[in-house]
């Protein structure tokens, strides 16, 4: 396996050559020292690290905090900064550069290293989490315009096919929405707004603030409540949404 690639951005030569004689000694690859920001960012579009580790302060017109924030926004790679610096005024324009890690010079071997691995840690995490986010948009977003009879939602770690068929209702809770269907559950991180622009208008009505109901799975309706066939399940109209619900029906 790979050593991960560490970049070392500090402006005091000995301390500069010390960080990198330890990071090399517990087991990553240093693939430079810098003493200025404008170099680090140079550094970083000729050999991409996994992690920069910079002062807070460095001399020349760009500081670590405008280093880190550039960094961030150009290259996402995680940063932790150095500092002998603990003062709130330093501590609160550091946290807007939103780095993986803060130490304290001088600091241990040993907080050196967890702050390495956890940096590194998070970071793979952090790109996980995006990769399937994006995954997520583009399955569940119609770009093409082509009928689709299906969703991918992300629970339980893994995204889930769901047949829109096979939906039943799909209930509000919080900052997250249930989606049952006919032989399970899935609780994911999404809006009431949002799955109303997701299923199809023609399948499926909002019929409370907290709930969307498949047409097809509507068993009987005596206002104000509705039963679900299959489990039978009795949930509430809202005043608000009645007239759309019945707008929806074929009734005789």
């Amino acid at each position: 396996m790979a050593k991960n690639k560490i970049l070392v951005v500090e402006d005091e030569r000995l301390v500069a050559k010390d960080i990198a004689d330890t990071i090399k000694n517990i087991g990553y690859n240093v693939t430079a020292t810098v003493n200025r920001g404008d170099k680090a960012i140079e550094e970083i579009e000729q050999n991409r690290p996994d992690l920069v580790i910079m002062d807070v302060k460095l001399k020349g017109k760009m500081t670590g905090i405008d280093t880190a924030k550039e960094i961030k926004e150009r290259f996402n790679i995680p940063v932790i900064f150095l500092s002998a610096y603990s003062d709130r005024e330093t501590l609160s324009k550091a946290k807007l550069a939103e780095p993986y890690g803060y130490l304290l010079k001088p600091f241990k071997e040993k907080e050196l290293l967890t702050n390495i691995e956890t940096a590194i840690y998070k970071a793979e995490k952090d790109h996980e989490l995006m990769k399937e986010k994006e995954l997520y948009s583009s399955l569940v977003q119609n770009k093409n315009g082509d009928t689709q009879d299906s969703i991918f939602v992300r629970a339980d770690y893994r995204l889930n096919k769901i047949n829109f068929k096979d939906i039943l209702y799909v209930e509000a809770l919080k900052d997250y929405v249930v989606i049952t269907t006919t032989d399970n559950s899935y609780t994911t991180h999404t809006t009431m707004k949002e799955m109303v622009r997701i299923l199809p208008k023609k399948n499926f009505v909002r019929i409370h603030r907290s709930f969307i109901v498949n047409i097809s799975k509507i068993y009987s309706i005596k206002y104000p409540d509705l039963v679900i066939e299959d489990q039978m399940k009795v949930l509430p109209i809202g005043g608000l949404y009645r007239k759309e619900l019945y707008s929806t029906l074929n009734m005789i």
